[in-house]
């Protein structure tokens, strides 16, 4: 019984930290509501897109929204000093569809959606521009194993060191499973998922900035370690909390953040 419920302990831990990478990584939407001429309208930016095609905006404005209510997609490459583009989005019952021009893999374009009626102008997210980063395609197989296998590595991990926590047997084979699933999500197929998308193998440390892959290598190491604590016997129990609670802290860490970035 204690041992189910170590397990229900894990996996509650484990995805909620999972959501939180998720929801406060740079490439989920950036989300909010803006009132502007009488209405209340909810908006939704993307801020990734495949590079198969032009990335689509969409503001929905709602069943009241007056016909001369107008949009524009302000844009340009992010982190350059080129001149601004505007392109007027089109009207299709009540959305405002716009496009921005895809770009090359880990191409970055900053861009503002203006909303303009009569002499009333406002920007959806005011002064702070949305930061776009486009990609390239990406197998679906290949990406859900990767998650898949990340998840369980973060699973067995959290589960390792709750065991180690209590002092209680068992946790040899969870280091063990932890070690092998770690190195197949994240040397294995994270660097084909970063080949697809951004024409790379590894831009983490020491060949980049990706906090993606260095936070992978950083809780590979973690358990390399804890697995050696325990050549001759089972791993130490502080080598084993301590690959935990590493593991956790960095998975933590937004996803993408520092990721990939074409230098323009």
């Amino acid at each position: 019984m204690k041992k189910a419920l170590i397990w229900v302990l894990a996996f509650v831990i484990t995805a909620s930290s999972a959501v939180y990478q998720r929801l406060t990584g740079p490439t989920y939407p950036t989300k909010g509501l803006v009132n502007f001429a009488g209405l209340t309208i909810k908006f939704k930016l993307p801020r990734s897109a495949e590079n198969v095609d032009h990335a689509r905006v969409v503001i929905n404005l709602g069943d009241s929204a007056p016909a001369d209510l107008q949009g524009f997609l302000e844009f340009r490459r992010h982190k350059t000093n080129h001149p601004w583009n505007i392109l007027a989005m089109k009207r299709e019952g009540q959305k405002l569809i716009g496009y921005l021009p895809k770009q090359p893999a880990a191409g970055k374009l900053e861009y503002y959606v203006h909303l303009v009626k009569d002499s009333q102008e406002t920007s959806l997210t005011g002064d702070k521009p949305v930061i776009i980063r486009f990609k390239g395609p990406v197998p679906k197989l290949l990406l859900l194993a990767h998650v898949l296998v990340i998840f369980l590595a973060m699973l067995f991990s959290t589960q390792a060191g709750l065991t180690a926590l209590i002092n209680q047997e068992g946790y040899t084979n969870l280091v063990k499973w932890t070690a092998v699933l770690m190195f197949i999500g994240g040397f294995i197929l994270g660097p084909l998922i970063q080949k697809f998308a951004f024409g790379v193998f590894w831009s983490g440390f020491p060949l980049g900035k990706d906090l993606t892959d260095t936070k992978t290598l950083v809780a590979m190491l973690a358990w390399i370690a804890a697995l050696a604590s325990g050549r001759k016997t089972q791993p130490k129990r502080g080598w084993v909390i301590g690959a935990s609670i590493i593991t956790l802290a960095v998975f933590l860490v937004p996803h993408s953040l520092f990721g990939s970035e074409l230098k323009w």
